[in-house]
């Protein structure tokens, strides 16, 4: 029996019509096309009104296949497969084409354009006779959530579940949670004491009945699928018994050995080898530095152990392994600093007065090492002179093209700080001023009312080479002054260099134990950047805070907020629907050679090493194809994308080529086969 297709080619406004003759594209699919019964051309097919009209034409002209030439299917395919479920058509007897971004959006000639977008017509016109009916599964979803990543957008999302009554893991690397924001002073444009709206959240999910703490862990292994993830992770021996230790601090007091403490205070202060990372910490529980311990280094000492009123003191403790079982991930793992040594003439680390923005945040802080007074490497002179470096390491092609989003307000606070705090003149050598946030250019103007001075130009060199008698024992800034037009030479006392914002070192890896992708700069990728930024191409597993990419502190939270909004949704469902457009492994052909378990992207191929044969975990397969494609036996199966399909797409694309009359003419004999 032949197939009955309509064909609706979209307008999208002008976005398409500017340059496809979108009606032109209709008449002849309606001419030429073999089976095309309706061919229409609509301002909006994604409207209600354009829906309704497919709808119409599956009830009223028995349509049994569907094409819908308009924008990428990432927006709108799920709507037009819901138009054709709710006429009674199975959903996945709908196929989309991108005449948008794949014509439109890149041509240049309109007749060429035309000619393309009918050229991709047919060809989802040939391939969607070869569609079959699929039909989605569904799977129960554990109600118990793991957050990876204890700041403030990871503590946000915890939160949000616990208080909801949801069961919730949080895993974080260090020994405390709170992450960078615990490190910051003042937060803008507010100028709110960072520890004082962080603290808050870090007690409460200490002590939340609903939050289980795994600090100084990490994840280690990622097992299963949406509903139903296995994941181990590996808890560090702190070399403390948490349920002995009351957090009294005599261990710390007593301890003989001070290091630097290069993580918290970021080398500017000390902390002891047994240590918490700052007065807050939660939990209040110390950790033995291995590579700093006396103990572990020589085999004497043991202060520690001797002096613990409770005999927490364990320095047989090994580290823990532990799985859990979990329904959803959210990710917050945050960010690092860039390193600033690799801009050699800003002179960081070879010029003793020239600090990254962290080393500043410590120093404004008042409980920062120097007690939040700002003085130079000596510990005790007040700078005259200040300069803030903009966008070291971000928009630099050298090193990270993007936008660190927060690095000119930071700036901005930084130079409040010192104003506030000295008489220090203070030069904010910028590129662009982005203040795009609500009150950021209010306070913005605020700076340029305290006196800070703006020069507009990338900085070219720091350097302590002086010229002139008045650059003696000074830091000179060389830098084109572009809205004077000139080359200038300042002279500071104090530098601070506004490092840009990196992906963890590790983002990498762990993405691939999640199975989730990565973008160029490092950054988790989202599964749409406007529609799904917070869902991952992974389901059941979301992104949140800067880990995704550079934003600043409440648009973390916002982030962390959302990312527990989508778990709860599917919690409160009970259950998740599963594409069905998956591969699948005959077993009988499969030699067990497991070349598709190391390629595929998300980890959705295990072996069954008693059978010696791979199987596809169903609700992690995303349908990429990859493993089908590389199969040397042939024993994998892509459904929704067979052989048969793709070859009639390869005619359909080549119709004009097969009729040999360019396009034009009545509607022609068979398709050639493959």
């Amino acid at each position: 029996m032949a197939e009955r297709v309509g064909v609706y080619v979209c307008h999208c406004g002008s976005n398409i019509a500017g340059m496809v003759d979108v009606e032109e594209v209709a008449r002849w699919a309606g001419a030429n096309l073999k089976d095309v019964v309706v061919a229409r051309d609509y301002k909006f097919m994604c409207s209600s009104l354009g829906q309704a009209m497919i709808e119409e034409d599956i009830k009223k002209e028995g349509l049994t296949r569907v094409v819908v030439a308009a924008c990428s299917p990432h927006l709108h395919e799920k709507t037009f497969r819901r138009a054709c479920e709710n006429a009674g058509l199975n959903p996945y007897l709908c196929q989309m084409t991108n005449i948008r971004e794949h014509v439109s959006w890149v041509s240049k000639d309109r007749a060429k354009a035309t000619e393309k977008a009918r050229a991709l017509v047919a060809a989802a016109v040939e391939r969607v006779k070869h569609q079959a009916p699929l039909e989605p599964f569904f799977v129960k979803v554990n109600p118990a959530t793991l957050v990876i990543g204890g700041g403030i957008a990871g503590l946000q999302a915890t939160l949000e579940l616990a208080d909801a009554g949801y069961p919730v893991y949080l895993v974080e690397r260090t020994p405390s949670i709170g992450g960078h924001m615990a490190q910051f002073d003042k937060t803008f444009p507010t100028l709110d004491c960072s520890a004082c709206i962080l603290t808050p959240k870090m007690s409460e999910a200490g002590q939340h009945p609903n939050v289980t703490l795994f600090t100084y862990a990490e994840v280690e292994e990622v097992s299963g699928s949406v509903g139903h993830f296995r994941v181990k992770i590996r808890k560090k021996a702190r070399y403390v018994e948490e349920d002995k230790c009351t957090g009294c601090g005599i261990c710390v007091e007593k301890c003989p050995r001070k290091v630097v403490d290069h993580d918290f205070e970021a080398g500017l202060g000390y902390r002891k080898a047994i240590y918490t990372p700052f007065p807050q910490a939660v939990p209040r529980i110390p950790v033995i530095d291995v590579e700093s311990c006396i103990w572990f280094e020589r085999q004497k000492c043991r202060a520690c152990e001797k002096l613990c009123p409770t005999g927490a003191i364990n320095f047989d403790q090994k580290d823990e392994e532990i799985t859990l079982d979990v329904g959803n991930i959210i990710v917050a793992t945050g960010w690092k600093m860039f390193d600033c040594k690799k801009i050699p003439q800003y002179g960081y680390g070879r010029l003793a007065n020239v600090f990254t923005a962290l080393e500043f945040e410590r120093m404004c802080n008042a409980a920062g090492p120097t007690g939040g007074k700002i003085v130079l490497r000596d510990g005790k002179t007040e700078p005259q002179s200040v300069a803030i470096i903009h966008c070291v390491g971000s928009r630099d092609s050298n090193h990270n093209e993007y936008c660190s989003g927060i690095c000119c307000m930071a700036a901005l606070k930084f130079g409040h700080l010192v104003l506030e705090k000295t008489k220090a003149e203070v030069y904010s050598f910028y590129i662009d001023m982005r203040t795009n946030q609500k009150g950021y250019e209010e306070f913005y103007h605020r700076l340029l009312e305290e006196g800070m001075h703006f020069v507009r130009g990338k900085v070219a060199e720091v350097t302590d080479a002086a010229r002139r008698p008045e650059e003696a024992g000074k830091l000179i800034i060389q830098v084109e002054d572009t809205l004077m037009g000139k080359q200038r030479r300042i002279p500071v006392d104090m530098v601070i260099l506004m490092g840009a914002l990196e992906p963890q070192a590790d983002a990498k890896e762990l993405g691939l134990k999640l199975g989730i992708s990565c973008s160029m700069a490092g950054w988790y990728t989202e599964r749409h950047p406007k529609l799904d930024p917070v869902a991952t191409m992974t389901d059941g597993i979301f992104v949140a805070g800067v880990c995704q990419g550079p934003k600043d502190i409440p648009a973390s939270v916002a982030q962390g907020a959302a990312a527990a909004a989508r778990v709860m949704a599917m919690i409160t469902k009970g259950d998740v629907m599963i594409e069905p457009v998956v591969a699948s492994i005959i077993e009988e052909k499969c030699s067990g050679c497991r070349i598709c378990n190391n390629l595929c992207p998300y980890n959705a191929i295990e072996y069954d090493a008693e059978k010696q044969v791979s199987r596809v975990i169903t609700a992690m397969c995303k349908g990429c194809g990859t493993c089908v494609a590389a199969c040397p036996a042939g024993a994998i199966t892509g459904a929704h994308f067979s052989n048969e399909q793709v070859f009639a797409e390869i005619e359909g694309i080549l119709w004009d080529a097969v009729h040999g009359n360019g396009g034009s003419g009545v509607q022609e004999g068979q398709p050639v086969s493959a």
